[in-house]
């Protein structure tokens, strides 16, 4: 970047890093509480996704930090290991998808089916919202999804006077007003003040509520010293990663981080005339930000959606914005904990109860929608899965179906037997044959005399495997000795394939 084009993007870089920086502030804590973890965490891992990512990324305009996405795994991962093994876990992530930008992996991480990541998110959107609505009541969320459903109306019951006590009917009406500001703001906010994010607008107005009306509600506990929020990882905790378990966890961590990092850099791509994201540098990136955070013991980052397109619709021009906001981030947790410290509970779970609601995204389902049945059952599996098992599960069930739907267009074969005259027909193959294909076929051969002289085109054949070949030679091979004769026409067939790569040639020069 040369000095002037430098001193040019300086104010826009500076005022979008402001916008940033009040989105990202209530996300940053909220998600660290949709964790299972102290909200301190989630800042932290803010700072470093604008400190650190934000310098050596890829995607120049993508804002890195916790991610709602990954909010239900780091939870359960907390639940089922500890807070002390999410460290390891972490750094050992970090080092997979630092590996696999160098090895230059980025662009397949971009092959998992739409219908996945949308049933994916989806699924993360229910359980955040299954979970934070417990929190809204001051009320601890449960393990599981179900768990979270069956205990609404002992959460419900809480902030009925007379049946329950405490804060929960305060805590809930703080967080209902939180998603009834951030509802209105998206409507009706003035073209004047786009630029202010509605979760910043529910929690500033419901915390001066709380602190006006005196409100005895759970509110956030920040460290006055961020120091002290960070638990650096302990070498003894290393030799845990030799278990299975362990390393399937950071696996499964590092694949999400980076499925949901390089879409979003795609989306961030389509927002603006700038640079082209480099998917195999912001791997790099995320991955050296993800061991960091793993050793200092904090919430693992991706590139993240809300805060990026706020930075691209701020105007932000080069990477010193999304640098900055991670420098104003450090500073108001450095200089105001205070402030934080006053914000409740129950407004930061309305904001995550808002944001969940939103990952369950309505035109994605229409966009499935027009591509057939199949994507959109797809998708409810996935979602399903995720919402009554757990996240790896509802993923791996998305990836068999998929799987399994690209098996049956592979396997669609037509075969129709012509009667061309005495001892003479045609065996017309339509579609594409392959192996799963060789019973059917070999039934339609073991019905055709051995003395025919058979035809057999290949010209409305997309694919032909060896197994389908080999079976056509075997029964050419028998009819020979009885006077028959087996005629392959390959030539349309090859025609075809030389266009194809013909075509493919092309595109590439």
């Amino acid at each position: 970047m040369t000095l002037a084009s430098f001193k040019s993007a300086l104010p826009r870089d500076a005022l979008a890093s402001i916008v940033v920086f009040l989105v990202a502030l209530p996300l940053c804590m909220g998600i660290a509480i949709a964790s299972g973890m102290p909200p301190a965490k989630g800042l932290i891992t803010g700072i470093i996704g604008g400190l650190v990512v934000g310098w050596i990324a890829g995607s120049p305009l993508q804002v890195s930090g916790p991610a709602a996405g990954l909010a239900v795994l780091v939870f359960e991962l907390v639940r089922t290991h500890g807070i002390a093994m999410l460290g390891p876990i972490l750094l050992l992530a970090g080092l997979l998808q630092l590996v696999a930008g160098r090895l230059r992996l980025g662009c397949w991480f971009r092959v998992t089916a739409p219908a996945v990541v949308y049933g994916m998110l989806a699924g993360i959107g229910i359980l955040i919202l299954l979970s934070q609505f417990h929190v809204m009541f001051d009320v601890k969320p449960q393990a599981s999804g179900l768990d979270n459903l069956m205990a609404f109306p002992a959460t419900l019951s809480q902030a009925i006077p007379g049946l329950g006590g405490g804060s929960a009917l305060a805590a809930a009406l703080l967080g209902f007003g939180t998603i009834t500001c951030m509802f209105l703001w998206d409507k009706l906010r003035p073209q004047s003040l786009r630029f202010l994010p509605g979760a910043l607008i529910g929690v500033t107005l419901m915390t001066a509520v709380s602190l006006w009306l005196g409100l005895g509600v759970a509110r956030v506990e920040v460290p006055a010293n961020l120091s002290d929020a960070i638990d650096w990882i302990q070498p003894a905790d290393l030799f845990n990663l030799a278990n299975p378990q362990i390393i399937l966890a950071a696996v499964v961590l590092a694949f999400i981080a980076s499925a949901e990092t390089l879409l979003s850099a795609a989306a961030v791509d389509r927002m603006h005339n700038g640079p082209r994201s480099n998917l195999d540098r912001e791997l790099s990136a995320q991955g050296v930000g993800n061991m960091l955070c793993g050793v200092l013991g904090a919430l693992p980052m991706t590139g993240v959606i809300v805060r990026s397109s706020a930075n691209v619709q701020a105007g932000a021009r080069t990477r010193l914005s999304t640098i900055f906001h991670g420098a104003w981030l450090l500073a108001f947790v450095m200089v105001l904990p205070a402030v934080l410290q006053s914000i409740p509970v129950a407004c930061l779970g309305g904001v995550l109860v808002y944001t969940g609601f939103k990952l369950v995204d309505i035109k994605a389902i229409r966009g499935l929608g027009r591509y057939g049945r199949a994507p959109v059952f797809i998708y409810a599996a996935t979602a399903l899965g995720i919402v009554t098992v757990d996240l790896l599960t509802g993923v791996l069930i998305g990836f068999a179906l998929t799987l399994l739907k690209l098996a049956g267009k592979a396997s669609r074969l037509k075969v129709s037997l012509n009667e061309l005259g005495p001892d003479e027909a045609e065996l017309r193959l339509t579609g594409s044959a392959t192996f799963l294909k060789v019973p059917h076929l070999a039934s339609v051969l073991e019905g055709i005399a051995p003395t025919t002289r058979l035809h057999v085109p290949l010209d409305k054949l997309s694919y032909v495997d060896h197994a389908c070949m080999e079976l056509l030679d075997d029964w050419g091979r028998a009819a020979e000795q009885q006077g028959g004769a087996l005629l392959i026409e390959r030539h349309g067939l090859t025609r075809r394939l030389e266009g194809r790569a013909l075509n493919m040639r092309r595109a590439m020069a």
